[in-house]
């Protein structure tokens, strides 16, 4: 990212931009927006003159996949409601200092990602550490098996999947987050890395810790519950 002239008082009000997120809640989340990098390109170059309709329709873009990465990394709907409408105000207020060398996507993500983990931290939420082995341990070179986390694509009942969920929270937020972005925003290890400025071994490893873990609660449930 980089700098660039600040931006004007009326596209940096909060409380307008409170009021133009609140209408854009009307916008079906179940639409799946798609925009090619050549509208995005023209979209970004009207948001920096000040464009709302340009940035509102970024907004109908991505907001139920910034939604959806934000609710499974905070505990409740409401809260990751406020933290999804934080995602774009900071992004409306400094849409300036996006120079285009990522996605919006991973962009967006990003400031998520920052939002998700100071939220959790002002709270003093420390969900517990799984610690098969240390990050630093596993390499570039680590191979993690080309299997997703998809249980929209398999027969679960209500129990496991409830029993999934609390494994998946149950993780630290450096694990959780790269299963989310992986395993359900089907981002490459690449992106992940860029979103969360880490080496993308780091991520390979991660994966593999997380998906360890989630293994290993669903099996305990299964054992418990004699299956």
């Amino acid at each position: 990212m980089q700098g660039g002239s600040a931006v004007s008082p009326s596209f940096k009000r909060a409380g307008s931009a409170n009021g133009f997120f609140r209408r854009r809640e009307n916008v079906s989340s179940k639409a799946q927006i798609t925009m090619d990098a050549e509208t995005e390109r023209s979209l970004l170059a009207k948001c920096r003159n000040h464009d709302m309709e340009a940035f509102g329709r970024l907004v109908d873009a991505y907001q139920s996949r910034v939604f959806g990465f934000v609710k499974r990394m905070l505990p409740s709907a409401e809260e990751a409601s406020d933290v999804t409408q934080e995602v774009f105000i900071k992004a409306f207020q400094n849409i300036h200092r996006f120079d285009g060398r990522a996605s919006v996507r991973t962009w967006l993500f990003r400031i998520a990602h920052n939002l998700c983990i100071d939220r959790s931290r002002r709270f003093d939420r420390s969900p517990s550490e799984v610690s098969l082995t240390n990050d630093s341990e596993y390499g570039e070179g680590m191979d993690v098996a080309d299997y997703r986390w998809s249980p929209d694509e398999i027969l679960i009942n209500a129990e496991l999947m409830q029993v999934v969920e609390a494994g998946i929270m149950s993780m630290s937020e450096k694990l959780r987050s790269v299963l989310i972005f992986h395993d359900r925003e089907e981002m490459a290890y690449e992106e992940i890395a860029e979103v969360m400025a880490i080496p993308v071994g780091t991520v390979k490893s991660r994966l593999f810790l997380a998906r360890a873990h989630l293994k290993e609660v669903v099996s305990q449930y299964l054992e418990e519950a004699g299956r």
